[in-house]
């Protein structure tokens, strides 16, 4: 609706997980290198927690972008809050391993198997849970601890990385011999005045804008009002730049955030 206004060739300020639109924050390629380590190490796991809307699903799928096909067999499970005894199935599913039956001991066979089969074809497997703070059923836990515990010739078979809000982080001291079994356990922060400037300065030119539509003033007015959560930060922006056009703004000021905020 804006984007010939402001010289724009796609919007910039889209809530979803795009790569593209990946912010190359200090703090962010840290916690990329850090995964990159786990996984290309065979550290057994990974903690990555942080507040709703700071950015855990973009930067996970920037992650497993950077996992070649051919090197890593991976497997994504996005709603773990289900019964324990349905979880080893969503597991072999995501990871195309055929279950002839749903006892849980040959599911634990075949997805050992299949593990070990990897690994003599030189592949490395990355289970993925997103929204694991979901997880009602603790006994999920110990299905978790048991997979960390497949090894091959001294390797771990499997790197798992579970993702989530800061909750999590309480659950897992409550899992002491699991959490034991993570190698790191890293946190999203939500971003500073400075990173929020830089931040919108980056997402505005990856969609053909320029620097400086936002004046610094209007910068920390959103910064302020969005708590520097990234999420928060893309709605307000896009607002700010509707309400912009309709007013046939030149800059988004502290003025025109003040009124964007008022009817948000």
């Amino acid at each position: 609706m804006y984007e010939a206004y402001w010289g724009l060739s796609q919007l910039p300020f889209q809530n979803v997980p795009d790569p593209a639109f990946f912010c190359p924050l200090p703090a962010h390629t840290d916690i990329l290198e850090k995964l990159l380590y786990v996984v290309q190490y065979g550290k057994g796991g990974a903690l990555l927690t942080g507040e709703a809307g700071c950015g855990k699903s973009t930067l996970s799928r920037v992650f497993l972008l950077q996992l070649e096909e051919a090197k890593y067999d991976i497997g994504l499970v996005i709603n773990p809050s289900i019964p324990a005894e349905e979880l080893l199935g969503e597991i072999a599913y995501q990871l195309d391993v055929s279950v002839s039956t749903p006892h849980r001991s040959a599911q634990f066979r075949s997805l050992n198997d299949h593990l070990v089969a990897n690994a003599q074809a030189g592949k490395a497997t990355v289970l993925m849970i997103d929204e694991a703070h979901t997880i009602k059923d603790e006994a999920i836990f110990e299905d978790l601890r048991m997979l960390l515990n497949f090894q091959f010739n001294e390797r771990q078979l499997l790197t798992l990385i579970l993702l989530g809000l800061p909750e999590l982080k309480e659950v897992m001291t409550r899992q002491r011999s699991f959490h034991q079994r993570l190698a790191v356990r890293l946190r999203v922060n939500p971003l500073s005045e400075t990173e929020t400037s830089f931040y919108i300065d980056f997402r505005l030119e990856k969609a053909g804008g320029r620097k400086g539509l936002f004046t610094k003033e209007g910068v920390k007015a959103i910064h302020q009002a969005a708590g520097g959560i990234p999420r928060s930060i893309n709605n307000l922006c896009d607002f700010c730049l509707l309400e912009g056009a309709k007013r046939k703004a030149k800059q988004i000021d502290t003025a025109l955030v003040k009124a964007v905020l008022e009817y948000m």
